[in-house]
Formats: C-alpha cells, structure tokens, sequence
C-alpha cells in the first residue's frame, strides 16, 4: 500500500475572495485565552491538501482547545492567495504553505515570515511525473524538449523535479514547464496540450486510474527526498505580538503532526471530510511525511536549492524566520 498523500481541490479565485472575505474580526479576540493567551481565536487559511492534515485533526482531536485556542479554518486554492488577508490580519495563519513562495516572499520584502511548523516533508511517489500509457517518455532524460505541466511555474514543483533530473545529467533548461492547475492536469495530458504533469496526490492516484497514466519520473526521488515542502507560516510581526497564542498553536500542531505520522488510519478518516476525496482514494494515496519539529537544519536544505535554482537574492536568517517559543516563565 502506498504511503502518503497530499492533494488541492482546486477552487476559483472567486472562492479564494470569499473564503477570506469578512474574517477580520475571528482572529483577533481581545480576551485571552487559556495560560493567558493574547488571542483565543485565531483563522488559519489552508488548501484541501494532505499537507494540511494537521490542522483538521488538531480540531478534531481537540488539540487546539487544550491549548485554550478556536481555530477557524477558510480553505483556499493557492497559499499565496492568501497573503494580502495575512499581511492584512484578516486570517492569521496559512497552512500547507509551500516553501519555495514564501521563501520568495520573504526574500522580496512581501512578508516577513515566521514558520510556526512544518506541514509536509516529500515523500516517494508524493509527486510523480505521470504521461500517457503510449508515450515515448520512460526516463528523465527523455524529458528534455517536452513540455511539464506544473501548478505554479518556478515553485517547489520545478525546485525538485530540477534537482532529479540534473542528478540524472539531464538539462534541465531544456524542459519546458506550462502552469496548468492540479485540477485540471488529466484534462490538458488527455488533450496533448502537454507531454507529462508532474501531479500530487490525490491527483496522481485518480489520473493513474482514470487514463491508465504511468510514472515516468517518481518526483520524492533522491536529492530530495525528505525535503520540506510547506509549512505552517505567519507574519514576525503575529508572533512577536502574540508570542504565547504563536507557542500554543506550534505545540497543537507539533501534537497533530506526531499524530498522522505515527497512524494513518486517523488521516485517512479526515482526509474526505475536506479533500473530497472519498475513502477508498484516501486508504490508497500516499502520504507525505509530517515532521513534528522544527529545525534549521532541514530548511536549510530547502534555502540550498533556492540559491542554487537562483531563485533568492540572499539566504534568509534562518533562526529569525523559524519561530521558536520561549520557555515557560
């Protein structure tokens, strides 16, 4: 049985508007919480993604309210949608944030980043590149000439898929990479408006069965396999106002987190409620891992292969950007 599993059911920007709109007052409680919590309510923007497992059990198992927190959850397409609302204070968090935008962000001046955790670490076959039953393409190097299909262009997609394949010796400057939404990725390779789809789960389990789709390049392969792929992030400015209710989430997270990766069974459970994914998928996708600490070290892998990529400018200050709570007074 497969592992791991992660997966966006993709909604319209006008969803995103409406998901966010209106949330300014649920995050921002003047009343404390539990253990004297600045906020006792906080809106967490999250994708319908096994990245993003954590939250919903968290709610589930009542993690967040041992912490003394309610956590309000509004799904969203693309985590960097969600931006404007965080730098606003209309949502406080945003879950299953990949790492390559944020870094970007950060880097650029957008928003200053704090991650609170980890969401998802990569796993074999997370992300797969996947081509028709037929198709010439068996290898990563016959990848070269053809054009990919991914969900953001320059983003963690492209950041790992380029790692494989110039571990290969492929060159990867001659891949051509199209943004088409995960949604509609079956779609566009059905069509040959594309030659492959680098597609995650769920999608790559639903595509493989509905096209008869094969792996032509496992995208968990080595040099990044374990790699940090999203995180759980606020703003320096929310930790540093709310340092207590920041520790109380971590903890709640870290919790949920050591939960999924020690038993599948409560992931799989939750997985439909809000992937729409039913759950005979979800007892078969695979999973991502779900680190339960935070350590620079393992980002460091991540800021590695930006710079490399020459996606930042400079490297980020690692011990800034990654919160760490203060102990207990």
């Amino acid at each position: 049985m497969r592992k791991s599993l992660r997966l966006p059911a993709l909604l319209s920007a006008v969803a995103l508007a409406v998901a966010v709109a209106g949330c300014s007052d649920s995050g921002e409680s003047s009343s404390g919480g539990k253990g004297g919590l600045e906020m006792d309510t906080m809106t967490v923007a999250a994708l319908p993604l096994a990245d993003n497992v954590a939250v919903y059990l968290a709610q589930k198992e009542g993690l967040f309210e041992d912490e003394g927190l309610k956590v309000q959850i509004k799904q969203v397409q693309q985590s960097t949608q969600a931006i404007p609302a965080l730098e606003k204070g209309d949502v406080n968090a945003i879950a299953g944030a990949n790492y390559v935008s944020f870094l970007q962000a950060n880097d650029k001046g957008t928003v200053k980043l704090s991650v609170l955790a980890e969401s998802a670490s990569l796993t074999s076959h997370f992300m797969d590149v996947l081509v028709l039953p037929d198709s010439p393409v068996k290898t990563p190097n016959d990848l070269e000439g053809k054009k990919v299909a991914v969900n953001i262009l320059n983003n963690v997609q492209s950041l790992t898929l380029n790692a494989i394949l110039a571990a290969n010796n492929v060159n990867a400057a001659k891949v051509d990479y199209v943004q088409v939404p995960f949604g509609q990725m079956a779609a566009a390779l059905e069509r040959g408006q594309v030659d492959a789809i680098h597609a995650v789960e769920p999608f790559t389990t639903d595509i493989q069965k509905k096209l008869g789709a094969r792996v032509a390049v496992d995208g968990g392969a080595e040099p990044v396999t374990n790699l940090p792929i999203s995180g759980f992030v606020t703003t320096q400015d929310f930790t540093k106002k709310n340092p207590k209710t920041a520790a109380a989430f971590q903890r709640a997270i870290f919790a949920a987190q050591q939960l999924a990766s020690t038993d599948r069974q409560p992931v799989e459970k939750i997985l439909p409620s809000y992937t729409k994914i039913d759950s005979r998928v979800a007892a078969v996708i695979t999973l991502p891992g779900y680190p339960s600490t935070l350590t620079t070290n393992r980002m460091q892998r991540v800021v590695d292969l930006m710079t490399v990529a020459g996606l930042l400018k400079q490297k980020p200050d690692l011990k800034t950007v990654l919160f760490q709570a203060r102990p207990a007074s």
